[in-house]
């Protein structure tokens, strides 16, 4: 498998840099749409699980971020 054609690699980083924002996108939704669930649920002053929720989606991503660019460059 080390003998790939180098441009075929290339386009695997950008298909896989591209994919990046998405999955982003769609943890932070997802994670603030289940905290915006639990408020209607479970009602309160403050948004709390919304707001911590949200805050978790976007600790996770950044995590998920990290570890798919870590990879990308050990492949390189």
């Amino acid at each position: 498998m080390d003998n790939q054609d180098p441009k075929k690699r290339t386009n695997n980083k950008w298909l896989a840099l591209i994919n990046i924002p998405i999955q982003m996108g769609a943890i932070i939704f997802l994670f603030s749409y289940f905290g915006n669930w639990l408020d209607e649920k479970y009602p309160n002053v403050h948004n709390v699980f919304v707001k911590i929720l949200t805050l978790v989606g976007v600790a996770i991503a950044f995590y998920n971020i990290n570890r798919q660019l870590k990879e990308i460059n050990k492949s390189s």
